[in-house]
């Protein structure tokens, strides 16, 4: 392989803003729909295909349908920045991201990556050139990167398996696609100024994701990975949500405190502390293997060798934490805390209070 911008390279970022303040630097900034998948560097050269992670890992063994498509679809010669994702049909019909579905694609054994990149496609979404030909574009403007990338890829469609992001500078349609397409799974919509050069690893981006409260049980937590004996600190807050025909779930988890805080946070918790046998998750501690329900304290392929023990606490507080969307029943990300509520009871805390969100085809927004 021997491209104008070659392997590795750290992709550019984003930092977090609201959208009112993204929307105020137009018309210097364009939008697109935020992906939820993994981020993904494509270097083609002839016959020759690579694709890395955004820590510069191989991901090209895990999607060999990826590389089929990038075969048949791309040009012959460029470096794209780009989001895999798996989509599937949900009962309504509509096509709709699926983040845990993704995760599994990444597995050891060759027959398994076979069977599921059969069973579960996955497609790829581009929203930046690098490289086209012998021509290094990384130093051009976003603008001039962008209409060299709809030259190259207009050909793309909702038929084809790689697809060319949708982009505006219309702020009513930026506040529409992020209002809708979280109905498709997407994760929100990302402003990239017009004039900026791409600048690896480096924060150039905005992006604008979904924020929701939920009032949650406090379940147990773990330790950090530099508590001691002699000063112990929490790492992870486990939260509960109540179901009325399954008991105490397991919804995620609160963390990034403050070293004061983690210190104060295990003192505070102490009186709570019960054995697991008491405990509403006692049924859980003799499972070895991740489960449906992603319980805590259950390995997956993705928290091989870390601890997940947990110390679990009586289900008798309440804290009221911020999260961005929900995969299924857990929050998709790690909640923050934002306050305890006394003035809560555990037991009112379930499901029902959560937003639902509207459902919105795939197919609609790539086709678009």
């Amino acid at each position: 392989m021997d491209l104008p911008v070659m392997p590795p390279v750290r992709p550019m970022l984003a930092k977090t803003t609201t959208l009112e303040k993204a929307l105020a630097m137009l018309p210097d900034v364009q939008l697109e729909p935020k992906w939820d998948g993994f981020r993904c560097l494509v270097f083609r050269d002839g016959d020759e295909v690579e694709l890395a992670s955004r820590n510069t890992k191989p991901l090209t063994r895990y999607f060999p349908e990826v590389v089929e498509a990038v075969l048949a679809e791309l040009p012959e010669r460029c470096v794209l920045d780009a989001e895999l994702f798996v989509a599937l049909p949900q009962p309504d019909g509509r096509r709709k991201l699926e983040f845990e579905v993704l995760q599994e694609r990444i597995h050891p054994a060759a027959s398994r990556i076979t069977k599921l990149s059969q069973e579960t496609p996955a497609e790829l979404v581009a929203f930046d050139l690098l490289a086209l030909g012998d021509e290094d574009l990384t130093g051009l403007p976003f603008q001039e990167r962008r209409g060299r990338l709809e030259q190259a890829l207009g050909h793309l469609d909702a038929s084809t398996r790689c697809h060319l992001t949708r982009v505006t500078t219309d702020p009513e349609e930026a506040g529409d696609w992020f209002r809708r397409f979280e109905g498709a799974g997407l994760d929100g919509v990302v402003a990239k100024p017009l004039g900026s050069v791409y600048e690896q690893n480096k924060r150039t981006m905005l992006k604008i994701k979904h924020e929701r409260t939920a009032d949650v049980v406090l379940a147990g937590y773990r330790e950090h990975k530099t508590s001691t004996r002699e000063k112990p600190l929490i790492g992870s807050l486990l939260l509960g949500l109540f179901d009325s025909e399954h008991g105490l779930q397991h919804v995620g988890v609160s963390a990034s405190f403050t070293a004061a805080r983690r210190a104060e946070l295990f003192e505070e918790l102490q009186p709570l502390v019960c054995p697991i046998e008491e405990h509403p998750w006692g049924a859980w501690q003799e499972w070895a293997i991740a489960n449906p329900d992603r319980v805590p304290g259950t390995q997956s392929r993705w928290s091989q060798g870390k601890d997940l023990s947990f110390t679990p606490v009586r289900p008798e507080r309440v804290l009221e934490v911020k999260y961005d969307n929900m995969e299924g029943r857990r929050f998709r990300h790690t909640a923050h805390f934002k306050r305890w509520r006394p003035d809560r009871d555990p037991a009112s805390c379930g499901y029902d209070q959560l937003e639902q969100v509207v459902g919105y085809d795939l197919g609609a927004i790539l086709g678009g």
